[in-house]
């Protein structure tokens, strides 16, 4: 009987150990639970639920938890010490500017120095700091400033009698530079070699400056003499002019020019068209700009730049014009391996390097003495076959409604012409003819097609295309469609093809 009833209660005593435990357990469970909600309404708390739960006077505040921090204390110490830095900041100034007014003084001024300089008595306001955490190499931090200060700045100018001063657009420049270049100031904090950081050349822009249409006519008799002025940095002996068309709205300039590029994520290539006045000062036409990040590496673009009064403030909508330009950037490097046919290396055939190269390499070392040909010296010689294949939607031009096309098809410098057949009464001509061309220069040669209507009593223009070789040397043959400029509408499609003609020895000796 004893044994039955100590069962009985040690059975008993395991089941409420158990069922305790549980409870336990559950009630252990619950609590690590709310703990953890707890803690994640903290991680999501504001500065304004912070406020409800501290006091003022227990809320400290430097305690900001928002990503961007207000600088009061450091507005106070500025204020303080601004008459100081005021002299030494007005000094440095002067000593670090004006060297650099003087890269960017225009020829016909003979000095250009601060007669005056202070930055006034205002101090600047930061008005807040964003810290935005990066990787491992570094954190950014975003710094906000406002100024409404009374500075004085006098300059000295010193020019030749009778010769227009271009003071405001030389300063311009010169401040747009120097504040946006370098794009990045390297501080060293630990000792170390940070050189890698240093923004350096990366490569070359070869620029073609093609053609302008439809500019501003600045001219009362006549019409205006246009020319470009193209820089990637304005300082004055990287700034390339073109020469001047005379009399003509919608020049023809076909100039190659070449610019080193240091950024090519940050700076642009602008390009600004003045009308000659001869010994007068140039009058301003229009500006235009590309950024150099839009440029894929080693891949020709064609562009059309609508040119503006100003890049910044644009608000004068008036048409002032176009530019057409050809873009090729080709970053440093043959491990890069883009191809740059303004390369003295590009044109080499296999016959050429052979030569050059020589059985036991004597000849090589010949060139190699003579300094090798230079970039201007490039020479591409091949065969162009021009595909006319159609074109589409062209204006109508005859009473009916229709029109009879045919395209005449001319190498500029050369000065070779070929015309398709005529296609009567259609908007929509099918051609499919090719012509082929000898071209003794493809990197300055101009291929343009004009579009005529067919008359028995004459002919009419409704337009043309004009593009440079430099695709089609690169890239060998393709096939596109290009707008008609200067028709109300009407596209052309084309097939070019390029066959280099192989250099002989005594070519190559001459070249």
């Amino acid at each position: 009987m004893s044994f039955y009833i100590g069962f009985f209660f040690g059975f008993a005593l395991g089941i409420a150990l158990i069922v305790g435990f549980a409870r336990y357990e559950n009630i252990r469970s619950r609590r690590r639970s709310d703990l953890a909600t707890t803690i994640a309404a903290f991680a999501r708390m504001t500065v304004h639920d912070s406020r409800k739960i501290l006091p003022a006077e227990f809320y400290p505040s430097w305690v900001v938890f928002s990503q961007r921090q207000k600088l009061t204390w450091l507005n106070v110490q500025l204020e303080k010490i601004w008459p100081y830095v005021n002299e030494a900041a007005s000094e440095l100034i002067r000593s670090s500017v004006e060297p650099i007014l003087e890269q960017y003084r225009p020829i016909v001024l003979s000095s250009l120095k601060f007669s005056k300089l202070t930055l006034g008595t205002v101090a600047p306001q930061f008005t807040g700091v964003s810290i935005i955490e990066g990787d491992a190499k570094g954190i950014t931090m975003e710094l906000e400033m406002q100024w409404d200060g009374n500075p004085n700045i006098e300059l000295d100018v010193k020019t030749k009698v009778g010769v227009g001063l271009p003071i405001q657009e030389t300063i311009r420049d010169a401040i747009e530079d120097s504040i946006t270049w370098p794009v990045r100031q390297i501080i060293t904090i630990l000792p170390g070699d940070y050189s890698d950081l240093e923004l350096k050349p990366v490569g070359t822009l070869d620029v073609k400056l093609i053609q302008a249409k439809g500019l501003t006519n600045k001219d009362i008799v006549g019409k205006s003499d246009p020319y470009a002025v193209l820089f990637i940095r304005p300082l004055r002996d990287r700034m390339k002019n073109s020469k001047t068309i005379n009399n003509q709205l919608n020049p023809i300039w076909n100039e190659h020019f070449e610019f080193i590029v240091e950024d090519a994520s940050t700076q642009y290539l602008t390009v600004r068209v003045f009308d000659d006045e001869g010994v007068q000062a140039s009058e301003f036409i229009g500006v235009g700009q590309v950024a150099l990040k839009d440029l894929e590496p080693g891949k020709v673009k064609d562009v059309w730049l609508k040119l503006v009064k100003d890049l910044v403030i644009q608000r004068d909508k008036k048409d002032r014009g176009q530019v057409h330009l050809e873009l090729l950037y080709c970053p440093f490097g043959t491990e890069s391996g883009f191809m740059n046919p303004y390369d003295p290396n590009f044109r080499l055939t296999l016959l050429e390097k052979a030569l050059q190269t020589g059985i036991d390499g004597t000849e090589a070392a010949d060139i190699s003495k003579s300094g090798g040909p230079k970039k201007k010296d490039v020479i591409v010689r091949g065969v162009l076959s021009v595909t006319v294949i159609a074109a589409e939607n062209l204006p109508a031009v005859d009473i009916m409604g229709k029109s009879d096309p045919f395209v005449v098809v001319i190498m500029k410098k050369s000065d070779q012409k070929n015309k398709t057949r005529v296609v009567n009464n259609t908007l929509n001509p099918v051609w499919n003819q090719t012509f082929d061309f000898v071209v003794e220069d493809g990197l300055h040669e101009l291929l343009i097609l004009e579009v005529w209507d067919h008359d028995t009593f004459g002919k009419d223009k409704m337009g043309r295309c004009i593009m440079t070789l430099t695709r089609v040397i690169l890239e060998g043959e393709f096939t596109d469609t290009f707008t008609i400029d200067g028709a109300k509408s009407g596209k052309l499609h084309l097939n070019l093809k390029w066959n280099p003609r192989p250099i002989f020895r005594d070519e190559l000796q001459r070249s």
